[in-house]
């Protein structure tokens, strides 16, 4: 799964999915949530595929 999808940008060294030496994800697709509806801000979303390193 360490593969760089560089469609993905991401700066979040602390998730399982950082493509480590490089700003991007692993993942072949993410899922983006919102905390509130309807979402109007770049706060109001999270990657919701975000997992922590273990």
């Amino acid at each position: 799964m360490n593969q760089i999808n560089k469609s993905i940008g991401c700066n979040v060294t602390e998730c399982k999915y950082h493509a480590q030496n490089e700003p991007y994800c692993s993942l072949d697709r993410i899922d983006v949530t919102h905390h509130e509806e309807p979402a109007r801000t770049k706060e109001s979303t999270d990657c919701h595929s975000f997992e922590p390193k273990r």
